[in-house]
């Protein structure tokens, strides 16, 4: 998933974390924050770190994916070619931009990054003072200005069956 701060990424992964779960599939979440904290521990935000921490991502999730698991990733990636060279190293690769516009982002923002920013006390932020290139062609759009959590995981498993890449929940009925 891939979407400005405060757009919902964290909150439709978890949710759809929940369901595939519930259809008794191994699941984990990359979290751009979390990941930044661990994985990543000391890089900064230039583009080049950006892309290192998204490269790094897509390689876990990668690693996770080709050993059952399905990987979901959640975080800001800003930059379109650091994606598209993390699609064409991943077998399973399905990009969701989790699409907001930034008044509503800056609405959500609970720890008051949007507001740093535009007051100079942050540098090179996504969306602020620095660029956000949306995804030109991602097998899912959330608007989630417009559609509930819940809608949104529905677009994505939707999109997921489609692709073969879970059991539709009706296969799933079947086998049990």
């Amino acid at each position: 998933m891939t979407g400005l701060s405060g757009s919902g990424k964290t909150t439709i992964a978890k949710e759809l974390e929940k369901r595939l779960r519930e259809r008794g599939l191994k699941v984990e979440i990359l979290d751009g924050d979390i990941v930044r904290t661990n994985l990543s521990k000391g890089l900064g935000f230039s583009k080049e770190d950006r892309d290192t921490n998204i490269s790094r991502i897509g390689f876990v999730a990668n690693l996770l994916s080709r050993n059952g698991v399905v990987a979901i990733t959640a975080a800001i990636s800003p930059y379109r070619s650091v994606r598209d060279a993390v699609r064409e190293q991943t077998e399973r690769f399905v990009e969701v931009f989790v699409d907001a516009p930034l008044e509503v982002c800056e609405s959500r923002d609970v720890k008051g990054m949007y507001a740093k920013a535009r007051a100079g006390e942050i540098k090179g932020f996504t969306g602020i003072d620095d660029p956000y290139e949306e995804p030109l062609a991602p097998e899912v759009v959330c608007k989630t200005a417009a559609e509930t959590v819940s809608e949104s995981a529905s677009k994505i498993l939707a999109a997921l069956e489609r692709g073969g890449y879970i059991p539709s929940s009706a296969e799933q009925a079947a086998a049990v």
